[in-house]
């Protein structure tokens, strides 16, 4: 063993990652951050590295920050702030002061003074990766407890280095992580917001949903909407930011509740809705049954009226499932086609044989038109009693032409109706006493009027003259009229 590797049996070591025994001093060593770890002096001596140094693996940055070389204070820099006694023992200067270090016996000064160099590097370099995490914004979840670590060993004393200009970066490394934790805080609590609004988004949906008339409810695409309201939900659980337990389970007590108010009503709409399509089915098989009943009856006008107050009570009736009803409308709709293509056989069989009346009934017809005008009154109605016994003796006509052939004949019926009608006006006496007092009356009017004009012409009154003249014209006009009349009953 080389004489500097049996004084590291002497030195008090800078981590605990050191393999060397503690020197015999009264002045502790301070213990930074394990990362990155000190040389040991048998290392620096030209020996090998501590076991425990080698086998401990390098402990991962928090951050993606790649680690900055390490740090290293040029001895003549280190002098300024620190000497080494003849004996080993190690001083550090400190605000015009100095502290007492540690010792390093059996070495050079250099050698001492080297050793507690590492030492003030080591933590600079811890404090210049913490620096470049702050400033990249890395997470700072152990930042604090660092900088407490670091500036509790920079606080003992226990390495030689600008202490004061390490004790400021510690500082304002301090304020900075301060800082970066007041940043995340906020970016925390903002997106604790923004999953809060979205957890109650997803609550009052739901809700909404539960709270709508189970009747109105499209329950297809309602249970659709509400398993991906709940799969939201679970994502958000999993992925997204906690939002303190008396506030997720509040938030969850309401979706659940929620979920379980619709699955009710769903379950009761279907329930009901079961009952009322059971009901529909009874009633309208009820009605099928009747239908079914008549559909071989051959009392045409009885059944057919018969089948329409059945369709009116079908109508009127509940709906039942799309399937069901369909199904049951094609049982009822078969019934009556039995009934109606019966009838409609039967009408065509009786429709061929009246064919043979249909002619009969139209030569009566044109023989009956024949008639018009009416010239002969006595010879038109001797005629049509004739015309009307042989259209009764004819017998019924196909339904297709009944209302033509109905109508022609009427037609000649009016005409002699009406042909009667102006005879018994003109042959009335009564009408024509009456006409012919009214031309006397007014003819005795007219004389009075003329020898009124001509008194009035004899004194030269214009207003009397134009009086008599404008009487004695509606006269004259109104007289004429009631001649006309009276030769009409000559």
């Amino acid at each position: 063993m080389t004489t500097s590797q049996q004084s590291d049996d002497n030195v008090q070591p800078a981590t605990t990652d050191e393999a060397a025994p503690a020197a015999p001093t009264a002045v502790p060593a301070p213990s930074p951050a394990p990362t990155p770890a000190a040389p040991s002096p048998a290392a620096v001596a030209g020996g090998a590295p501590s076991p425990a140094a080698v086998a401990r693996p390098a402990k991962k940055a928090a951050a993606p920050v790649a680690a900055p070389p390490a740090y290293s204070t040029p001895l003549e820099e280190a002098a300024k702030f620190g000497r080494v006694t003849e004996d080993g023992h190690v001083f550090v200067l400190v605000g015009g002061e100095e502290h007492p270090v540690g010792q390093y016996p059996d070495a050079t000064a250099e050698e001492a003074l080297a050793y507690f160099v590492r030492k003030h590097d080591d933590v600079v370099s811890q404090v210049m990766l913490l620096e470049q995490r702050v400033a990249a914004k890395a997470p700072s979840a152990d930042m604090g407890k660092t900088v407490d670590h670091l500036a509790q060993a920079v606080a003992e004393k226990g390495m030689v280095g600008d202490l004061a200009a390490l004790q400021a970066r510690l500082e304002a490394l301090r304020a900075g992580v301060a800082e970066l934790q007041k940043a995340e805080q906020a970016a925390t609590e903002t997106r604790r917001a923004e999953e809060l609004a979205a957890r109650e988004a997803i609550v009052a949906e739901a809700e909404e949903l539960a709270g709508r008339d189970p009747s109105t409810v499209q329950w297809k695409q309602g249970s659709t909407r509400m398993n991906e309201l709940f799969e939201q939900w679970k994502a958000a659980q999993k992925n997204g930011p906690r939002l303190g337990r008396a506030t997720e389970d509040a938030l969850w007590k309401r979706f659940r509740g929620a979920r379980t108010t619709f699955d009710r009503h769903r379950r009761a709409f279907f329930s009901q809705l079961d009952a009322d399509n059971a009901e529909a089915k009874a009633a309208k098989e009820a009605l099928i049954a009747r239908a079914e009943e008549l559909s071989h009856s051959t009392d045409w006008a009885n059944t057919a009226a018969e089948y329409r107050r059945l369709m009116d009570e079908w109508k009127a009736s509940k709906r039942a499932s799309r399937k069901d009803d369909d199904a049951l409308w094609s049982r009822f709709r078969a019934a009556q086609d039995v009934f109606f293509n019966a009838r409609q056989n039967a009408n065509a069989a009786l429709d061929q044989e009246f064919e043979a009346n249909l002619a009969v009934k139209e030569q009566l017809l044109a023989e009956a038109q024949a008639l018009l005008p009416i010239t002969d009154l006595a010879a038109a109605k001797k005629s049509l009693d004739s015309i009307r016994d042989r259209w009764e003796a004819a017998g019924k006509v196909p339904r297709a032409a009944m209302q033509r052939t109905e109508a022609g004949l009427r037609q000649v019926e009016d005409a002699v109706r009406n042909a009667e009608d102006e005879q018994w006006r003109r042959s009335n006496p009564e009408t024509k006493a009456r006409t012919n007092s009214m031309l006397t009356q007014l003819e005795e009017t007219i004389a009075s009027l003329e020898e009124d004009l001509e008194v009035a012409r004899g004194k030269g009154n214009e207003g009397k003259i134009r009086a008599a003249e404008e009487a004695l014209e509606a006269r004259r006009a109104w007289l004429e009229t009631l001649r006309k009349s009276a030769a009409d009953f000559q």
